[in-house]
């Protein structure tokens, strides 16, 4: 199996191992409270009913009032300040959910502005995540030049620190304004700043929804809003260097099997019917596998060995087409070439076959040698033979 495919299926697993871990976490620490509160509101409901002599209708009526006015504490929620906070909590996909649209007018626009404005939003971070990446470089490598440290390179660790430390920053400086402005604890306003620059958006706790925030608190809107946008520029350059860079696995994988597969066709070398020289340079074109005769200059240093020992009579004619290919594969010519199937005279100092010197029997262990002229011998110094045997044999594969 593919290693794409095992980390696959393996986060796959993780995944659902991990929500069904944190649903049995939840489950553990909020179902006793949600069970206590339940018969709260219930008791409170009950008491309601009974002091001031109403009926159940008219109560889901106040109950809907209630519910309904909560976001009219904040003023008017579609004027272009509350407008604009809407849209950007569309475009940053962490849809509190605090104020929503009623007409189909405002509905159909909300799809259309959220088809182009989440990618746009989505890239848009991601770049300036880049960037600020890119500035903790240059910071960290000109801290360390001016520290004369032998390692001036900003690394992927030093750069998860940077943006982890900015992270930090960022949601507690956050968290101590909110607290501030809405009146919440410290540790809400960290819980209202994680959830927010995670994009979870939950809508349980939301700022500029109290004291007509949105027209009286100019300067308190503008604050948020450039939270949220630097904030998630932060976030976004965690994202950068955390999960993408797993996200990205998997397409460098079959980027590196692309290429693997492409130089192992490049160094890829074709040698059936051709002949390997002396030098290490291939002749190519053999056809018909049925020729003995060699031309061109090089046909006096060779011969060929096709390794077809019982057939013998595939070799009858005597025609070679020879071009030389630019490949030079030194590094597969053998070391030591067998001698066995050659017989040297030292007495003449020719070499020739084990069959008679005027007759080169073709089917004798698959050699053929090479015709050089009127003569099948060569004049060689035993030296010469040993020190430059593969002159005198080329291997056909």
């Amino acid at each position: 199996m593919k290693k794409q495919n095992v980390r696959t299926i393996s986060l796959i697993v993780c995944t659902f191992t991990y929500l069904l871990v944190g649903a049995a976490v939840f489950d553990a620490l909020e179902s006793e409270t949600e069970k206590r509160r339940w018969e709260a509101l219930q008791d409170a409901e009950d008491m309601i009913i009974r002091k001031y002599n109403i009926s159940q209708e008219d109560f889901k009526v106040m109950e809907t009032v209630v519910l309904k006015s909560e976001s009219h504490k904040a003023g008017q929620q579609w004027k272009f300040t509350g407008a604009f906070y809407y849209a950007t909590t569309v475009l940053t996909t962490i849809g509190y959910g605090h104020s929503t649209p009623s007409t189909v007018g405002g509905k159909l626009f909300t799809m259309c502005y959220a088809i182009v404005g989440i990618p746009l939003g989505l890239v848009m971070f991601q770049s300036i995540g880049e960037r600020v990446n890119r500035l903790s470089s240059y910071v960290i490598k000109a801290v360390r030049s001016s520290l004369r440290c032998k390692r001036t390179v900003a690394s992927e660790v030093d750069l998860i620190c940077v943006v982890t430390t900015l992270s930090s920053l960022t949601i507690a400086g956050g968290a101590a304004a909110f607290s501030k402005f809405e009146g919440w604890s410290y540790f809400d306003s960290v819980y209202y700043c994680f959830i927010t620059l995670t994009t979870i958006g939950f809508g349980d706790m939301v700022a500029l929804q109290r004291d007509n925030a949105l027209n009286r608190k100019p300067e308190y809107v503008m604050f948020a809003l450039i939270f949220i946008l630097f904030g998630l520029a932060i976030v976004a350059a965690s994202l950068n260097l955390l999960v993408l860079r797993f996200v990205t696995m998997n397409t460098e994988d079959e980027r590196r099997d692309e290429a693997q597969a492409m130089q192992a066709l490049q160094v890829a070398v074709k040698l059936e019917g051709d002949v390997i020289t002396s030098n290490g340079s291939i002749l190519s074109g053999y056809e018909g596998h049925d020729g003995q005769s060699l031309s061109g200059s090089n046909a006096s240093s060779m011969c060929s060995c096709h390794c077809m020992c019982l057939n013998g009579n595939r070799h009858k004619k005597n025609q070679y087409k020879l071009r030389r290919s630019p490949t030079h594969i030194r590094h597969l010519l053998p070391e030591v070439v067998p001698m066995q199937d050659l017989n040297y005279d030292y007495d003449t100092q020719s070499l020739h076959t084990l069959a008679d010197r005027g007759t080169m029997d073709s089917s004798y262990m698959g050699v053929d040698m090479v015709d050089m002229g009127d003569t099948a011998s060569m004049e060689l110094r035993p030296h010469t033979l040993l020190k430059r045997n593969v002159s005198l044999l080329s291997i056909r594969i």
